[in-house]
């Protein structure tokens, strides 16, 4: 039986978490949902499946070490920084050369250190049903998520004819990728029942990987063939100093996704959530009467709708409803709750501005 490996993509700035989330401590290093750091979690759920030893984390160079220290559990050297960040198809092809060091018949999954899931025996018995027929058959395996609100933030993959069925899992030829939609045309995307959520998780072999890049992104198939001569070496890092400067940016879906026509889709019903901006918190965190999350030293009156995370001292509303208010790391945030989204522009705003890098 071929190896199994998992490839954790931690490169994200998680700028709609600000001021939380800075470059220097970005969402997935934080406890934003449970008692550990975003990445330790998503370590933690491959218990029993990948060996600790196998994960590797592809993250910036910057923050290798915070990484290493936020996920105690894996060597250290299976924390892996690129020097310039240059989207998902350069992480996928650097993750799939550090597994093809190790194995080349090796089958990995592909997943992000940001999203909460639940209900985890059946996360697990959807990586492991992917991972077998990934294992078989030349597929490229995604993961779909059985939408459950007419969401405009999330792509989607539109499922086609019935594939397998491992693990009690269902899996479908993938039909099409779709960009995201607006309102209406989600509303029927949703009603279809045709459609599931795109989650960016994805589940291959290197021999697979390998000559999908060869056929629809040689510029890719390239990099992961010279990296993964200098991860034989142990030297990765130089590798990529090499390589990376003359990088184009390119998504893994546009890279791969868009293109292939071997993609089979995991029919995903466990508990997800890429936990995107602040009121994701909303279903993570009790409720008071009125609706209201408090996280930290919160007092409300008259108030209703609104988040509210206090890191440092306490934060008292009077008559506001439906407002984000995060006071943390020497900054006050205020916004309506519809307009979270456009929290990474103030963010662009500020950094463009100047004089304010140290809460950035």
């Amino acid at each position: 039986m071929a190896g199994r490996y998992a490839v954790i993509m931690a490169g994200g700035k998680g700028e709609r978490f600000w001021p939380l989330s800075t470059s220097r401590h970005p969402k997935q290093l934080l406890a934003l949902v449970g008692d550990k750091p975003l990445i330790a979690q998503a370590v933690d759920r491959l218990e029993g499946l990948v060996p600790p030893e196998n994960v590797f984390v592809v993250t910036n160079a910057d923050l290798v070490k915070a990484t290493q220290k936020a996920a105690p559990q894996l060597p250290p050297g299976n924390v892996i920084g690129e020097p310039i960040g240059r989207d998902t198809a350069a992480a996928v092809a650097c993750g799939g050369a550090l597994v093809k060091a190790r194995d080349e018949n090796g089958v990995f999954t592909v997943l992000t250190a940001d999203q909460v899931m639940g209900d985890l025996d059946l996360f697990s018995s959807t990586l492991k049903g992917g991972m077998d027929l990934a294992e078989q058959n030349d597929i490229l395996v995604t993961i779909g998520i059985k939408p459950t609100f007419p969401a405009t933030g999330f792509g989607y993959i539109e499922m086609g004819a019935p594939f397998d069925s491992v693990e009690g899992v269902a899996f479908r030829k993938a039909d099409r990728f779709v960009e995201k939609p607006d309102e209406a045309t989600a509303a029927e995307y949703l009603s279809t029942g045709k459609f599931y959520w795109n989650s960016g998780m994805f589940i291959w072999s290197v021999r697979s990987l390998e000559k999908a890049f060869a056929a629809h992104c040689p510029e890719m198939h390239e990099l992961m063939n010279v990296l993964s001569l200098y991860a034989l070496d142990g030297k990765i890092d130089d590798g990529m100093a090499a390589t990376y400067p003359a990088l184009g940016k390119i998504s893994v879906d546009y890279a791969l996704m868009e293109k292939a026509d071997n993609i089979v889709m995991a029919c995903g019903t466990f508990a997800w959530d890429d936990v995107g901006s602040w009121p994701a918190l909303q279903s993570h965190f009790p409720q008071d009467a009125a609706g209201n999350t408090a996280v930290g030293s919160v007092e409300m009156l008259d108030a209703s709708g609104n988040i509210v995370l206090s890191k440092d001292r306490l934060t008292a509303v009077i008559g506001l409803d439906n407002v984000v208010i995060v006071q943390a790391e020497g900054v006050t945030l205020v916004c309506p709750k519809d307009r979270a989204q456009d929290i990474k522009q103030m963010v662009v705003a500020l950094r463009e501005k100047g004089g304010y890098d140290e809460l950035l």
